[in-house]
């Protein structure tokens, strides 16, 4: 939407402040672009996981069933979205009041990002634990992975691997967000306008997402081994080997070292890059065009 517009009294070109979106309409943009983004890079997360798994990515499905496990990710899709925008967005707007000279903006889209990863974990992990599990091929259902779950690790089975997500996520969107944000706003800068189009912040959000993934790929892989190891070491529903029990961030840290070496940290790197570069520009993209698109109906 351009911040441009021609005034019907004067031939002068005025800037106009582009609309600012409510946190509802913040909540039903990321909704919508967590939605998008996750169902449409399926595949490409599912080889990363498989990727990770210390059974192996043959052992783990290869390339077959690359979409196993889709129901929980689309379950968990829009509200998680959903409440990491509200709170970024919110926290954004009260510690810019906080913090109002642009020289603390890099801090305050930090500590922004970071509580909207917080607030969005509990919402996404519980539905992670079972994607993760169902993509390896441990379970052939959603219904299957919940109640294995539920009997053999209780409620908060569903939690496993809750604190090396936000360990993962923090730092992650403590580069990405900042990245991001800088990189629209100096476009914008540069070519005179008060905010970039939603294609170029889909642009910027693919940069910024890509250099994130690369740095934080081996919390994401502690994570993954997390996620995916269970108490027991039974024989999956589908047949499959479970993942050794992992426990810990530090200790899942060193036994990976210990036994696969620095390499196996960076398992999953090509996919991950890919995944969150393209989802970056689909995640930021979409959210920034339905905010515009919500804003300008009111």
């Amino acid at each position: 939407m351009s911040d441009i517009s021609a005034s019907a009294s004067t031939l002068a070109v005025v800037p106009t402040a582009p609309k600012q979106a409510t946190l509802l309409q913040c909540m039903l943009s990321g909704a919508m672009a967590g939605t998008a983004v996750d169902t449409a890079l399926f595949p490409l997360d599912t080889l990363k996981t498989r990727l990770q798994s210390k059974a192996g990515f043959a052992a783990s499905g290869g390339f077959r069933g690359v979409y196993s496990g889709l129901t929980s990710a689309v379950i968990g899709s829009a509200p998680g979205a959903s409440m990491f925008f509200v709170t970024y967005e919110g926290l954004k707007k009260t510690l810019t009041t906080v913090l109002p000279d642009p020289q603390y903006a890099p801090v305050v889209h930090m500590m922004s990002a970071s509580g909207g990863e917080i607030a969005a974990c509990f919402v996404r992990v519980p539905t992670e634990v079972i994607k993760q599990r169902m993509q390896t091929k441990q379970f052939q259902t959603t219904s299957a992975a919940v109640k294995s779950v539920i009997h053999n690790e209780g409620i908060l089975g569903f939690y496993r691997g809750y604190f090396s997500t936000v360990a993962r996520e923090i730092p992650f969107t403590c580069i990405q967000f900042p990245l991001y944000e800088y990189m629209k706003k100096t476009y914008a800068h540069a070519t005179q306008r008060k905010q970039v189009d939603p294609w170029e912040a889909a642009i910027c959000g693919s940069i910024a997402g890509g250099i994130a993934a690369g740095i934080t790929t081996p919390l994401d892989v502690i994570k993954t081994r997390l996620m995916l190891s269970q108490r027991n070491a039974t024989v999956g529903a589908a047949g499959a080997p479970n993942a050794a029990y992992y426990s810990g961030i530090i200790p899942t840290f060193k036994r990976i070292l210990a036994e696969e070496g620095p390499r196996a940290l960076f398992s999953g790197i090509g996919p991950r890059v890919m995944w969150i570069s393209i989802g970056g520009s689909i995640f930021l993209g979409v959210y920034e065009k339905a905010k515009v698109a919500l804003a300008d109906r009111d």
